[in-house]
């Protein structure tokens, strides 16, 4: 009786942590638009549009697949945050919002010469994809977070399915793919390079992450061993 009410007791506050997260990704939407199409000068732009439309896609099909208790660990406040993350993470803001307003801005003043529709459809294929093996990785780790923290609360395991067996952070793979796939997307070469501030950003933290996880997660340097590559295979 105790264990069912303290179940009972959960479910409101895990419901306040879905709908936190649920509110987190609307306004995360809301702003990408008001970026794109504020520094743009306008909201006729066909590939700007369609790239909004993929994503909100995407999020709503991730709402159907992935875990609650997941989307829960995301949208919820975290402790015992490393604080090397916290920086990198907050550094990281600033290319990310970047890139759109830059994206934007290129598209208004043309900047960067024209781009052939074969090169948006491939790069938003590659977004398409680098979502896909997002939340492959999502899927197949419980403790997937949007910040490096050992998950104390949750009985933190190292998760060895799906595509962790073949890289340590496949999560990241997906994450630096949307990126660089998304000022292609909006035909712009200049974004490109907030696009590559984010990756070099995203292999610091996976270094730091992996070297964390290394010393403090059990069971994390045996498999290590298992699959020897960060990022990709045979090379990093």
């Amino acid at each position: 009786m105790i264990k069912q009410n303290k179940q009972n007791n959960e479910r409101p506050d895990n419901m306040k942590k879905v709908l936190k997260r649920f509110i987190q990704v609307v306004l995360q939407v809301a702003l990408f638009a008001v970026l794109i199409f504020v520094s743009a000068g306008q909201i006729v732009w066909y590939w700007a549009w369609i790239y909004l439309c993929t994503y909100v896609l995407i999020i709503i099909i991730n709402a159907f697949i992935l875990p609650a208790d997941l989307i829960e660990e995301r949208g919820k406040t975290k402790e015992n945050v490393k604080k090397w993350d916290r920086v990198i993470m907050t550094l990281n803001i600033f290319p990310a919002l970047g890139m759109l307003v830059v994206a934007g801005l290129d598209y208004r003043l043309s900047w960067s010469p024209a781009i052939a529709n074969w090169i948006h459809v491939s790069a938003l294929i590659l977004m398409i994809l680098g979502h896909a093996f997002f939340s492959w990785s999502m899927i197949s780790n419980r403790f997937f977070s949007t910040a490096v923290r050992l998950q104390y609360d949750r009985s933190h395991q190292v998760a060895t399915s799906g595509p962790y067996k073949y890289v340590r952070h496949p999560g990241y793979v997906g994450f630096i793919v949307i990126n660089l796939a998304t000022p292609l997307i909006l035909g712009s070469l200049w974004a490109l390079i907030p696009g590559a501030i984010i990756t070099i950003l995203f292999i610091i933290r996976t270094a730091l992450e992996d070297s964390t996880l290394r010393n403090e997660l059990e069971g994390y340097k045996e498999y290590a061993q298992k699959v020897p590559y960060l990022l990709i295979p045979g090379v990093l």
